[in-house]
C-alpha cells in the first residue's frame, strides 16, 4: 500500500475517507471523489490525480480550495496519497468494493465481524484466520490472499508508473509478466517493456526511461527504437524497409544522431533481431519472422507447383457439361475457361470483383471433384467469410484459424501434422498476411492441391505483406480472372457502383423516388455528416427498411479519427441505440454496456476469438469483475483485459475486410483525405449486401475515385519467386 506521507508543497491539507468515487479515469489517473473530510460537516468533493483508488481507504490531499461556476466548491488537490482504512465500517466498505476477487459486500461484512478491527492486518499476516469466517473454505481463503498479495503488488506498480508519467490501466498484465520484479525490471531497462508487455509500445517506455535519467543517446533507447521504427513499418504492411527510410523514421522518432542509430541498426543485426537483404537490389532490413515467412511460403508454393493435381485427368468439357445439368447454371466464356485452369493445375488463383460468379465457379469446381471423391476442405479469414461460403457451398467451411486448430500461440497443424485433405480452398486471399499464408501452406500435405479465391482490387491485408498480388504479379501461378458481370448481379446498384468505382468513375446514385439498393447523401460537412448517419442508423433506415440498428447495420469509415471517424461514431450511436446505464462498465475510453455490438481487436488464441471477430456484449459482473461477450461461443473477460475489445457499431474499412453486412453506410469526408483511395471505397461499398447508403461530400468521394494510387508495401515474396 502507499505510504500516508504526503510531500511538503505549498496548499492546506485536507485528509477523510473515500466515500464514492464519482470518475477515475484509469489511464491518466484522474478522479472525482466525494470525501467525508476531518472538520467538515458535509461530504467534500474532491478533484485531482491519484493511480488507484477504493471506496472506504483514507486519503490525505495538498492543495487548494475552488468555486467551480458549474460544480460548486471543491478541493483541487496537487498530490494525493490513500492509505487502507482503520475503523470497522470503512474496513467492510474497503473490501467489500471489489477489491479483491471473492470478496463482495456480504462476505465483506462476515469478514469484519469475525476478524474486527485488525481484519486487514489478519489478511496480511495471519492469512490462515480466514477459514474461521463463515462461507471461506480453503479454496476461496487461498483465492481471497492471492487476490491481496497482488492488490498489493499491482498498486506498487501502479504507483511507480503513474509517478513516472504512465497510465496504470496496464498495471496487472505488467505484474502477470514480471512478477515482484516488476519495478526493479523497470527501473533496469524500461524498453523491455516494449517487447513484453501486450499495450505497452515504446513511447511509453521511453516516457519511464525519461523520468529515470536515461539520456535520448542511451544505447538501449536506441536499439530499441529502432526495433520500434521497423515494427511501426510492419504495421503498415511492409515487411521490411529499404535501410535509409528506417533511419529516416528512427531520426524523426528518436531525435538522435544518424551515425549513432546506424551503430544501433547493427547492434540489433548482429543480435540477430534483425535480417539484412535487398528489394529490387535496394538494401533493406526486416523482421526476422516476416523474413523466414516470405522465403518459407515461396519454398513451400514452388514444391507444390511442381507436383501433379491429386485427381487423375478430367475432361473439362465434359464435366462442365455435367455440372450445368446438375446445377441448371450456365456458366460464362471466363467461368468455363477458369474452370480448366483448376481442374488441371496443382496450384490456382481465381481473382474477380463482385458478380462474376465467383461463387458459381467455386461451388462447380467441388461438385466436379466430388464426384472423384477427393477431400476437400474450405477455410476463410473470418467467421463471417467462412459462413458464406458454407451457406453458398453446402459443405462445411471454417476459419484459418480453426481449419489449423490453434494451440497456445501456433497452430497443431504444420508438416509433422498436416490437414487431411486432397484439396484446400481459402476464400477472401486478399486479407491473408504473410504470417497466416506461411502456416497454412505449411499444414498442406505435399499430395493436395490449393486453390486461392480473392479480389485483388481490394485493400491488401491487415497485416504486412502483399500476398495475393506478390503471387499474382510474379507469374508463376496460374490466374483465372473473370470479368463478365452477370445479367442478375448487374440489377443491382451495389454491384454496378463497385465495378465503375474500380474503373475509375463516380458512383451513379438512384433518380428521385427510385427505389435502390444503392443512394447516396449529400452532406456540407463532418458535423452535417454526423447528424444525418445517427438519424439514419436509429431511425431512418430501421422505419423504412426494417433492419435492427444493433445486429445488421455496419458503419464502415475511412479511418478512426475525425468527426466522422469510427471512434466519434460509436460514441454517437452508442447513445441513441445502447445508451450506457448504472451496469456499465467504463474502461479504456469506452463505456461497455450489455447488448453492445464490438470486436475482438487481436487474435487471442487461449480464448479462440481472433482480430475482427464480433460480438455481443451478453452480461456484466461486477463482483467477479468480468465482462461476458457471446462471439460463437461466451467468452470472459477480466474488467482489465477490456483492451483488446473496441466498439464496434462503426469499424474501420479495414476491419470490415471478407465481412459482409445486411446495410452499410460509408461517411466519406475530405478529412479523411489522407486515406481516400479508389480500393477503399471499392472494399467498402462491396461489403454491402442489401443496402449501401454514401453520406459524405461529394469532393471527397470524388478524390477517392481518382486516387488509384496504391502506397507501396516493401515486400520480397514475388521477387523470390519470381527468381527461384
Amino acid at each position: 500500500m502507499q505510504s500516508s506521507s504526503v510531500p511538503a508543497q505549498l496548499g492546506e491539507t485536507l485528509a477523510g475517507t473515500i466515500e464514492r468515487i464519482v470518475f477515475h479515469k484509469e489511464d491518466s489517473g484522474f478522479a472525482v471523489l466525494r470525501v467525508r473530510a476531518r472538520g467538515q460537516r458535509d461530504l467534500t468533493t474532491l478533484v485531482g490525480f491519484a493511480p488507484s483508488l477504493i471506496e472506504g481507504e483514507q486519503i490525505t490531499a495538498v492543495g487548494n480550495w475552488h468555486n467551480d461556476r458549474s460544480y460548486g466548491l471543491q478541493f483541487k488537490a496537487s498530490s494525493m496519497v490513500s492509505t487502507p482504512p482503520t475503523g470497522a465500517a470503512g474496513i467492510e466498505k474497503y473490501l467489500g468494493s471489489g477489491l479483491i476477487k471473492g470478496i463482495g459486500p456480504e462476505m465483506a461484512k462476515r469478514i469484519v465481524k469475525t476478524l474486527g478491527p485488525d481484519a486487514l492486518d489478519i489478511i496480511d499476516t495471519n492469512p490462515e484466520f480466514l477459514l474461521t469466517v463463515k462461507g471461506i473454505g480453503k479454496k476461496r481463503a487461498e483465492q481471497i490472499m492471492s487476490g491481496w498479495a497482488e492488490q498489493k503488488a499491482i498498486r506498487d506498480i501502479m504507483v511507480f508508473l503513474h509517478a513516472h508519467g504512465v497510465g496504470t490501466a496496464r498495471a496487472a498484465r505488467i505484474y502477470k509478466t514480471y512478477g515482484q520484479k516488476a519495478v526493479k525490471i523497470m527501473s533496469e531497462n524500461p524498453y523491455r517493456l516494449a517487447k513484453d508487455i501486450r499495450g505497452i509500445g515504446f513511447r511509453s517506455a521511453d516516457q519511464i526511461a525519461q523520468r529515470l535519467g536515461f539520456t535520448k543517446d542511451d544505447p538501449r533507447r536506441l536499439r530499441a527504437g529502432v526495433t520500434f521504427a521497423l515494427s511501426e513499418a510492419t504495421s503498415d504492411g511492409h515487411c521490411g524497409l529499404p535501410v535509409d527510410m528506417l533511419l529516416d523514421k528512427a531520426v524523426e522518432l528518436l531525435e538522435a544522431p544518424r551515425d549513432l542509430l546506424k551503430v544501433a541498426l547493427t547492434a540489433e543485426i548482429n543480435d540477430g533481431d534483425i535480417v539484412q537483404d535487398q528489394i529490387q537490389g535496394r538494401g533493406c532490413v526486416f523482421t526476422r519472422r516476416l523474413h523466414q515467412a516470405e522465403d518459407g511460403i515461396a519454398e513451400k508454393l514452388l514444391a507444390l507447383l511442381d507436383g501433379s493435381p491429386p485427381w487423375k485427368a478430367i475432361d473439362p468439357d465434359k464435366a462442365i457439361g455435367w455440372a450445368q445439368t446438375k446445377t441448371g447454371k450456365d456458366l460464362s466464356n471466363s467461368q468455363k475457361e477458369a474452370l480448366r485452369l483448376v481442374l488441371r493445375s496443382k496450384v490456382t488463383i481465381v481473382t474477380g470483383g463482385p458478380g462474376v460468379g465467383k461463387t458459381t465457379l467455386l461451388d462447380t469446381t467441388l461438385k466436379i471433384l466430388a464426384q472423384r471423391n477427393i477431400t476437400i476442405a474450405l477455410a476463410a479469414p473470418t467467421g463471417r467469410a467462412a459462413k458464406r461460403i458454407t451457406e453458398q457451398t453446402g459443405l462445411e467451411a471454417k476459419t484459418v484459424h480453426r481449419l489449423l486448430e490453434v494451440q497456445g500461440s501456433g497452430f497443431k497443424r504444420d508438416e509433422t501434422n498436416p490437414l487431411e485433405c486432397d484439396l484446400l480452398v481459402v476464400d477472401e486471399t486478399s486479407m491473408l498476411d504473410v504470417n497466416l499464408m506461411l502456416a497454412l501452406v505449411r499444414a498442406l500435405p505435399k499430395k493436395a492441391a490449393l486453390l486461392l479465391v480473392g479480389d485483388i482490387d481490394q485493400l491488401p491485408s491487415v497485416g504486412p505483406g502483399a500476398v495475393l498480388g506478390d503471387l499474382i504479379g510474379s507469374k508463376r501461378i496460374p490466374v483465372a480472372r473473370l470479368t463478365e458481370v452477370f445479367r442478375q448481379a448487374a440489377s443491382s446498384r451495389i454491384i454496378t457502383n463497385a465495378h465503375r468505382i474500380n474503373q475509375g468513375e463516380m458512383p451513379v446514385p438512384p433518380a428521385h423516388g427510385e427505389a435502390s439498393d444503392f443512394y447516396i447523401w449529400p452532406v456540407e460537412n463532418p458535423e452535417e455528416g454526423v447528424t444525418v448517419i445517427v438519424n439514419l442508423v436509429s431511425q431512418r433506415i430501421p422505419g423504412r427498411f426494417w433492419f435492427d440498428p444493433k445486429r445488421e447495420i455496419q458503419l464502415l469509415c475511412p479511418m478512426q479519427r475525425g468527426d466522422l471517424g469510427a471512434r466519434n461514431l460509436n460514441i454517437e450511436i452508442q447513445k441513441v441505440i445502447n445508451p450506457p446505464n448504472e451496469n456499465s462498465i467504463e474502461r479504456f475510453g469506452w463505456k461497455f454496456t450489455v447488448g453492445d455490438r464490438i470486436m475482438q481487436t487481436v487474435n487471442d488464441y487461449d480464448r479462440d476469438v481472433f482480430n475482427g471477430d464480433l460480438g455481443i456484449v451478453d452480461r456484466i459482473d461486477h463482483e467477479e469483475k468480468k465482462l461476458f461477450v457471446k462471439f460463437d461461443n461466451v467468452v470472459e473477460y477480466p474488467f482489465d483485459e477490456l483492451d483488446v475489445l473496441t466498439a464496434a457499431y462503426a469499424t474501420t474499412i479495414h476491419k470490415s475486410q471478407g465481412s459482409e453486412y445486411p446495410v452499410v453506410v460509408i461517411p466519406m469526408a475530405t478529412q479523411h483525405y489522407m486515406m481516400l483511395a479508389r480500393n477503399l471505397l471499392y472494399t467498402g461499398v462491396t461489403r454491402g449486401k442489401q443496402l449501401v447508403i454514401v453520406v459524405g461530400q461529394k469532393k471527397a468521394i470524388s478524390m477517392a475515385v481518382r486516387n488509384d494510387k496504391q502506397n507501396r508495401r516493401w515486400t520480397r515474396l514475388q521477387e523470390i519467386l519470381e527468381n527461384t
